[in-house]
């Protein structure tokens, strides 16, 4: 297939042309060393402080859109086609400053100002999709965003005062939409990148059967969508990537189809892309959503990334599996079909063979008589790791248990189902006491470990309350559970 070596992107007001990206560059390596552009911060370089907060335009089926990205963990090469926007770009009228920078000034939401231009970037991308948000939609726009000095409070009071002083219609991303639009969609040929040295080289397929073949032929290649994870093995543990096949600019993996009594969607869908059907379809996801990780991350991140990455931490396993997803994986041109929960064999291996990827999940949509719910234990509420993912779903005829689907992440090496649990369950009538001995029952389903999160004996008995919650929420008692 013909190809191309450089990449092509914009980078706030201008065209870049790159002949050679290594496939371990990043963002904001290239940011800051390469372009001098230093308001875009290093701090953490794991996508958890948000002070390397960019906005990254891209074409979508519904046109131009802007999401915030960590800078520090979004490799260059996976922006062909982009549009790059850094604090330096925020102007107001007449180069005064920007409707959300004249905000946090009045506002006094800086102080030692290391972090504010990640804060800054993540209220602007907030402002142009939600000019007057709910103190609660600000929050979680900030939760990728760590702030040392302050309390949050007066960034918030700037968040929600933001269009006191301008309006996103004024602002450059929506009168020059059109005019950038135009030049991404001149930018994209259709072709093949291939760029970087031998040694840190990075592949763009064209389209989804150019990464089928790409990845057939190489099947030892690291496969990177959001980067969310694949990141930190550059940035921490400086460990080798090439080749890696970048995948994240596929529309092929970007579908979303509901039809029937699925949800059908492309691997490549990130968690904010799936986000606006959970409050229709899976409501009782909702909450938990927005608990995975930061905003900054559930925007790069996708489903089929945190499936395919096999960690019994994983967010979206457990809470899938107890749904009956299914996962379909494709190898060239040969696909085939599987349970979520067989995909997972053991720590660090799933059913995959090389060159094989997953390609596509298939979520059934509970119906009228089964109840579903999702719990997320963590040490702090926004942007933590699971020590306990659990996902529930029960079904109900006349007063009795006829099916029951129980999957918790961090209880044993993989996102694993509670098979005694459930068995306890089925049959019985929907009691308080099943509830309890369903939950003395998870003994025989996990041995957990322990670690820095938590210990097996606190995993443990969190496990069987949340079970005992479970009954107790879709009651509608009050819950109060043992410590």
């Amino acid at each position: 297939m013909t190809h191309r070596s450089e990449i092509r992107f914009l980078l706030n007001g201008r065209a870049v042309r790159l002949p050679s990206v290594p496939a371990s560059q990043t963002l904001l390596d290239f940011l800051r060393l390469d372009r001098r552009l230093t308001g875009t911060k290093e701090g953490c370089a794991e996508g958890d402080c948000g002070a390397c907060t960019v906005l990254v335009g891209r074409l979508t089926r519904d046109g131009l859109r802007y999401e915030a990205v960590n800078a520090c963990i979004r490799f260059l090469a996976s922006l062909d086609g982009c549009h790059v926007v850094t604090v330096e770009h925020l102007s107001g009228e007449g180069g005064a400053l920007h409707p959300v920078q004249r905000a946090m000034v009045e506002h006094h939401g800086a102080q030692c100002g290391f972090c504010t231009p990640g804060i800054v970037m993540s209220l602007y991308a907030l402002w142009m999709e939600t000019p007057r948000p709910t103190e609660r939609e600000v929050e979680t726009a900030l939760q990728g965003n760590l702030c040392r000095c302050t309390g949050y409070a007066p960034i918030i009071r700037a968040a929600v005062a933001v269009s006191d002083y301008g309006t996103p219609e004024a602002d450059y991303l929506t009168r020059e939409r059109d005019r950038v639009a135009a030049e991404l969609t001149a930018l994209k040929d259709g072709l093949r990148v291939e760029t970087g040295p031998e040694d840190d080289r990075a592949i763009l397929p064209a389209d989804l059967d150019d990464f089928a073949q790409v990845h057939a032929a190489h099947p030892e290649a690291t496969v990177i969508a959001g980067a969310t994870d694949v990141g930190l093995w550059v940035t921490k543990f400086l460990r080798p990537i090439s080749p890696a096949i970048f995948i994240a600019h596929l529309d092929g993996l970007k579908s979303i189809d509901v039809s029937g009594d699925a949800i059908t969607l492309g691997a490549g869908v990130s968690y904010s892309e799936l986000e606006p059907l959970l409050a229709r379809h899976l409501p009782h996801l909702t909450d938990y959503w927005s608990r995975i990780a930061g905003w900054q991350v559930r925007n790069a991140g996708t489903i089929g990334g945190n499936i395919a990455n096999g960690s019994p931490i994983g967010d979206t396993p457990p809470v899938l599996i107890a749904l009956g997803a299914e996962v379909t994986l494709r190898h060239a041109a040969t696909r085939r079909t599987l349970p979520l929960e067989a995909f997972f064999i053991d720590y660090g291996k799933q059913d995959r063979t090389p060159g094989e990827f997953v390609e596509s999940i298939r979520i059934p949509l509970p119906g009228a008589a089964t109840r579903c719910a999702a719990y997320k234990i963590t040490k702090r509420r926004d942007e933590d790791i699971s020590a306990v993912a659990f996902g529930i779903a029960v079904t109900m005829e006349q007063g009795r248990i006829t099916d029951a689907r129980i999957a918790l992440g961090g209880m044993a090496a993989t996102p694993k189902r509670a098979a005694m649990a459930e068995a306890a369950l089925t049959g019985q009538p929907w009691s308080e006491s099943t509830f309890v001995k369903a939950a003395a029952a998870m003994a025989q389903d996990f041995t957990p470990l322990t670690d820095w999160r938590a210990s097996s004996a606190y995993r443990m008995r969190v496990a069987r309350n949340l079970l005992r919650r479970f009954f107790l929420e879709q009651d509608g008692q009050p819950v109060r559970l043992s410590a």
